[in-house]
This record gives structure tokens, sequence and C-alpha cells, in this order.
């Protein structure tokens, strides 16, 4: 039997106003999302903080994408705001053990997202103290990057290393790459702009859900 993917809205913006209309159109569809946070450093762009995050009343669950320097420093503040789950990047830090070790202290799931540029090998070691393992397929700190498909071989290799170990993809999915996206293994796939650049977020998502689990 085939496993069910799960997909989920990623939330990206720099407007307050705008992160409450998107969290509305949210929880009309679906009871989970991934907020995107971006400080301007480690990434070109700079998204709404954590604080505009805490000032909803959201039903939603949801979990943090930090795409930002020093995670360990704010990883507090995501927990007491609500998040199940923090995913920091590798490469924002020279010692992803102690931020893990952190997190893992906060009571809170942890995940590793991983860059494009970034090699399985550099990563390995800190596989199995995550709770999941985020990959990128767009350079981060853009929203509607373009796809870079090179990186579904890297999934389908770190899926044949690690059959246990939940794995996610985020950027650049549309109708037109989410089945061969779903090929690959993956347990989550994270939408931005397919789903709230439509007229209707909601029967994108669906759309979207229904493709993906398809072709799994």
């Amino acid at each position: 039997m085939s496993k069910s993917i799960r997909a989920v809205p990623a939330i990206l913006t720099d407007d307050p106003a705008e992160l409450a209309t998107l969290v509305r159109q949210t929880e009309s569809f679906t009871d989970y999302a991934q907020m995107d946070v971006m400080d301007g450093k480690f990434v070109p762009s700079r998204s709404v903080a954590c604080a505009d995050i805490a000032a909803l009343k959201t039903s939603l669950r949801w979990e943090a994408h930090l795409m930002v320097e020093k995670p360990e420093a704010c990883a507090r503040d995501f927990k007491e705001a609500g998040a199940e789950l923090i995913v920091f990047h590798y490469e924002a830090t020279p010692q992803p053990a102690d931020v893990i070790a952190r997190i893992r202290e906060l009571g809170v799931k942890v995940g590793l997202a991983v860059n494009p540029e970034t090699t399985l090998e550099q990563v390995e070691p800190f596989v199995g103290s995550v709770d999941s393992v985020l990959f990128l397929s767009v350079n981060p700190g853009y929203y509607g990057a373009a796809f870079i498909p090179e990186v579904l071989d890297k999934i389908v290799a770190f899926r044949r290393a690690h059959p246990e170990r939940e794995i996610g993809l985020d950027g650049g999915v549309k109708e037109a790459n989410i089945a061969q996206i779903a090929r690959t293994g993956v347990d989550v796939i994270y939408i931005g702009s397919a789903i709230f650049r439509q007229p209707d977020p909601g029967a994108a998502y669906r759309k979207l859900l229904a493709l993906a689990n398809s072709a799994a």
C-alpha cells in the first residue's frame, strides 16, 4: 500500500495584515500550516516576525521554518508562540548539533532544512537527532523562486539511506511537477504560491493534494 502524502500550506509574507488574511484562508481548508520566517540576513528578504505570528488568534496547528541566522536565539520565542516543530537551516550555523540540542531542551520537535547546494554527506551526522529533514528545491528567500529538479535525485538517495526518517520538500511546487515530487518518497510537500496565488486557494490545495497522492 502506498503511503499518504501530506500537503502543507507555506505562509510567507512581510505584511502582518496579509499574514492574518492568509491564516484565515488556510483555516478554511486545512488545520496545519508552515510559517516561513526570514531575517534579511541569512536570506536576502525579510518576512513577518515571531511577534506577528504570536499576536494571531488561530485554530491552526503550525510549524516554523526559520530562514534566519542564529536560530537558537529565537527558538524559545517560537515555542512560546505555539510552534509544534522548529525547522532551522544547516547552513545557518557552524554548530547544528548545538541548535538541535537547544530546540530539544524546549520540548519542541526539530527539523533540519537543507539548501540545494548542500550535500547529503554534510548533513548525515545530524540526521539521527532530528525529527525531519526538509529539502529546499529552490534557493531560499524569494517567493515563487524557480524549482531546482536536481534536488529530487538527492531525495531519492536520502530515502534509500533513511527509510524511516520524515522527509519534506519545499519550494517551486506546482501542478506540473507535484506528481514527480511525490514519487521520490517524500512525506510532506510544502506549497506556497501554487495555493495562495490562485483564485480559490482551498480548491488549489485540494487539487494539489489529490495529484500528489494519486502519484505516490
